[in-house]
């Protein structure tokens, strides 16, 4: 790859979220006339699990993405790419909804490009019951639990507050901040069906960044907050209890494909269909260049002066190692360095969690819309983004109803009802091998059981979608992922960004900034990473401002 001399080669391995806020940061402002970049990236689609799939006129957001940053250099990002509404859309004027529109923000009935306002509702399905989400001091919960469990649950809160076990789990996390009896109830098998391990089994980690500083004490402050006046900066709100969100029109995906046209636009380069297999390395320990095999088997090589990588961690270790020990049998020689084993060993132990999207097309729902909000649908549907089905009897996670997430995600949104199923569990696992149709079939014998539907003669379309390595977990090596950073750390010039490239999950906003972290190292110079992997650390982030 031939680069003038006075340009700095670039090559990012991604085009994901991460890997596309490298590239954009490192083009724009005219920033190709200093870097010349080129993305790698294995499909043919932009976003990562930030991807919008399409389907006969219909459009599914894998795993449903909230645009909400505490960051503003993050919320300026999106704007910048995509300006918010200045008029109503389709559902905002159908209802006679208000929201704080952008004065000279472009009218999403004229326009694609536009980020929407939207109202986050979500709720749990328990034992029959619809709970608010997050838990709300509402007559709907005490009903639901009855008098005995309400007490039960109070008294174990109660207990928690004096009696703090050791945070050396995710169980025990959970227990000191919703008490034992609750725990039990909306934590422990919700949590095992989503990781498919006990939380005890599980580093607290992930509830560190998941949860944030949501439990019972900020609940109800959050509660009597709301009846006040004065209305709150979503800044000042745990992001567990946000209530309010951008949206892109037609999905996540579309913003993502817009970074990538003006990447393009801007002098970058982007290669799809392009697998990273490996990583060879230089004689003074960084990288010299990466091998990708194209869509025909064919292996191309490029040399860049730095590497931004946001594929797994695993895929990661084990290609700088295959190109050392094919380096060694060319020479006939053990000259290249290979990677330690007990790197290869942490690196190969990373656990993931794959999950099964099954999206249906439906003429109605059975659930009765019994909040204040006015929803579309005929009849009306429930106003919930998603709902999380916290109930052991259910193999589902989480429902989505992409009519909420945007209007424009559904061809026919007055008259049909298009839901998303997620289904957490490992690739090449018995769920993940059925086929379309018993996939299918087996989501609308859950939706009828839970009486969300009345059965198949409501189903109209399907679509099912395989996402592998959607979720780093946090067992297994993980706890050891400190020394493989480190070994990752010692190649100067690779830097690991992103949900995968760290195994670490990261929200869509932290992925980014750890892309604009690793632009800024190479831009400055500086040596030293611990900007890059502290994004989503840092304990001032997870508390009240």
């Amino acid at each position: 790859m031939a680069v003038a001399a006075d340009k700095k080669s670039v090559v990012i391995i991604g085009g994901g979220p991460a890997g596309l806020t490298a590239a954009w940061e490192l083009v724009k402002d005219g920033g190709a006339a200093k870097y010349d970049v080129t993305v790698l990236e294995a499909t043919r689609e932009f976003g990562g699990i930030s991807r919008t799939v399409k389907h006969n006129g219909n459009r599914m957001d894998i795993g449903g993405h909230r645009f909400f940053s505490k960051d503003d250099r993050v919320m300026d990002w999106w704007k910048n790419i995509m300006p918010l509404q200045g008029a109503p859309s389709y559902d905002d004027k159908k209802l006679g909804r208000h929201h704080d529109l952008e004065a000279g923000g472009p009218d999403p009935e004229k326009t694609d490009v536009v980020m929407l306002k939207r109202h986050r509702v979500s709720r749990i399905f328990w034992n029959q019951h619809f709970l608010d989400y997050p838990i709300s001091l509402s007559p709907s919960l005490f009903k639901a639990l009855g008098f005995k469990l309400t007490m039960k649950a109070g008294f174990s809160y109660l207990w928690s507050m004096v009696h703090k076990l050791p945070e050396d789990n995710l169980e025990n996390f959970y227990i000191n901040r919703f008490g034992r009896q609750l725990y039990s109830m909306f934590f422990e098998g919700y949590t095992a069906k989503v990781w498919g391990r006990t939380p005890s089994k599980i580093s607290a980690d992930w509830g560190a960044q998941r949860v944030r500083g949501l439990s019972v004490i900020s609940v109800l402050k959050n509660a009597v907050q709301k009846m006040m006046p004065k209305k709150r900066d979503s800044k000042d709100v745990e992001t567990s209890l946000i209530e309010e969100f951008w949206y892109p029109k037609l999905g996540p995906g579309q913003l993502w494909e817009i970074v990538e046209s003006q990447v393009l636009n801007n002098g970058g380069k982007v290669i799809t269909d392009a697998n990273v297999v490996e990583l060879r390395q230089k004689a003074d320990g960084g990288i010299a260049s990466v091998i990708y095999e194209d869509a025909d088997g064919k292996r191309v090589e490029l040399e860049a002066d730095d590497f931004i990588s946001s594929m797994p961690v695993k895929d990661l270790v084990n290609a700088i190692d295959d190109a050392a020990q094919e380096d060694n049998k060319e020479k006939g020689s053990a000259s290249s360095e290979v990677v330690p084993a007990e790197m290869k060993r942490i690196a190969n132990g990373l656990p993931y969690r794959d999950f099964v999207t099954v999206g249906l097309l439906v003429k109605h729902l059975r659930l009765e819309n019994t909040t204040d909000m006015k929803t579309l649908g005929n009849p009306p549907i429930v106003p919930d983004c998603w709902i999380y089905v916290q109930d052991p009897g259910y193999k589902v996670g989480r429902i989505q109803i992409f009519n909420n997430w945007s209007p424009y995600l559904v061809k026919d949104v007055d008259d049909t009802v298009w839901v998303g199923l997620e289904y957490f569990c490992e690739e090449g696992d018995e769920f993940w091998n059925l086929s379309d149709e018993e996939a299918t079939e087996f989501a609308i014998k859950e939706l009828t059981r839970m009486r969300v539907i009345n059965g198949s003669q409501d189903v109209l379309d399907s679509h099912r979608e395989h996402v592998k390595k959607a979720y780093p977990a946090y067992f297994d090596t993980y706890d050891q992922m400190p020394e493989l950073i480190d070994y990752l750390d010692s190649f100067g010039n690779l830097y690991c960004v992103g949900r995968n490239g760290q195994h670490r999950y990261n929200n869509q906003d932290h992925s980014m900034v750890s892309a604009m972290e690793a632009v800024d190292n190479i831009s400055t110079g500086r040596a030293d990473k611990k900007n890059v992997w502290s994004v989503n650390t840092e304990k001032s982030y997870h508390e009240v401002k």
